[in-house]
């Protein structure tokens, strides 16, 4: 049984490990941002559906 091999390859698949994990979370965190941003848009617009006329018109009196 060759030790620093074995030792060299658990490293290496730790490492591995370690770097997707960090991937994924980064993926999770991008997803979670984008989700809010879909609420948070689906939110306005619902604003505007039930009240059409807020906000769609200004009147300036000179």
């Amino acid at each position: 049984m060759n030790i620093p091999e074995l030792s060299t390859t658990l490293a290496n698949v730790n490492l591995t490990n370690q770097v997707g994990i960090a991937v994924l979370d980064k993926a999770m965190e991008s997803s979670e941002t984008a989700g809010a941003s879909l609420i948070n848009m689906m939110d306005r617009s619902m604003e505007l559906s039930v009240n059409p006329h807020i906000g769609s018109n200004l009147d300036l009196l000179a």
